[in-house]
């Protein structure tokens, strides 16, 4: 009789052959050569057969699932703690050899947690599940103290703001940044798929500016070239000063909010 492979049949099928194989054995007394080529299997498999009934009973011979055992999920404890971990760690201070949270830094906290070694994109699974995206980060210095800047919020800028409404004066908030001519700024809608193009010049350039903006929305800029030093911001403060002084920017548009205003460094106060 030709060989069949088994591993094609249905498992139920598969089942009832093991099982007349193993029967021609004990019960007719074929030998397992002559129940092999009887119904068509390998030797071996009949051998392998007759010792498991031996040892374990005729239930070893029973259809069973086919494929990986499945693993089991993480408790809700674990869960909780590794979504907690996220929100609240980056995976350095967690002694994970990666610096943002990706699918790949994920599995691995999961490993750590729960002790389940699972893929990237089951771990990209779980991060839809928790409603967490990929986002740009925002930078936070080591150095920052947020019991100090909960008390500067809390107990010094009321007196400021307090003593600005005595003194009808006006609160500013600084800032120094750098330009990019090429930096990618902003956002346009498209289809799905095609990333939009912005005609630029391909000459790069950079430079300089510093700022002050008001709680109203009222905004004064300086764009500079070189280094901020000392001169060049008391150079602003004047030029914010007269600036104020004067009113610019107090007149409102017809959407209610105040203008924007500037002043440019002139190209000879700095190289």
């Amino acid at each position: 009789m030709t060989r069949m492979d088994a591993r094609r049949l249905a498992p139920e099928a598969q089942e009832d052959l093991r099982r007349r194989v193993v029967y021609s054995v004990r019960q007719d007394g074929l030998s397992p050569a002559q129940a092999a080529r009887t119904f068509g299997v390998c030797r071996q498999s009949v051998a392998t057969w007759i010792q498991q009934v031996e040892s374990g009973g005729t239930g070893v011979l029973a259809a069973r699932k086919r494929g990986p055992k499945p693993q089991p999920r993480m408790d809700a404890a674990s869960e909780r703690g590794v979504i907690r971990a996220i929100r609240n760690r980056c995976p350095d201070q967690l002694l994970l050899p990666f610096a943002l949270w990706t699918r790949e830094a994920v599995a691995a906290l999961i490993l750590r947690r729960a002790g389940r070694s699972v893929s990237v994109w089951t771990a990209g699974r779980y991060l839809k599940r928790w409603k967490m995206t990929p986002q740009k980060p925002m930078r936070r210095a080591y150095e920052r103290d947020p019991a100090a800047v909960k008390a500067w919020l809390t107990e010094q800028y009321p007196a400021i703001k307090t003593r600005a409404k005595t003194e009808n004066a006006l609160i500013l908030w600084g800032d120094e940044m750098g330009l990019r001519s090429d930096d990618p700024i902003g956002r346009s809608y498209a289809p799905r798929g095609q990333t939009p193009v912005a005609s630029a010049t391909g000459n790069r350039f950079g430079c300089n500016m510093i700022s002050a903006i008001s709680n109203l929305g009222q905004l004064w800029f300086m764009v500079f070239k070189g280094r901020l030093d000392a001169a060049l911001f008391v150079q602003f403060l004047g030029r914010l000063l007269r600036a104020t002084q004067r009113g610019v920017g107090s007149k409102r548009s017809r959407n209610g909010r105040r203008g924007w205003n500037c002043f440019s460094c002139p190209a000879t106060a700095r190289s």
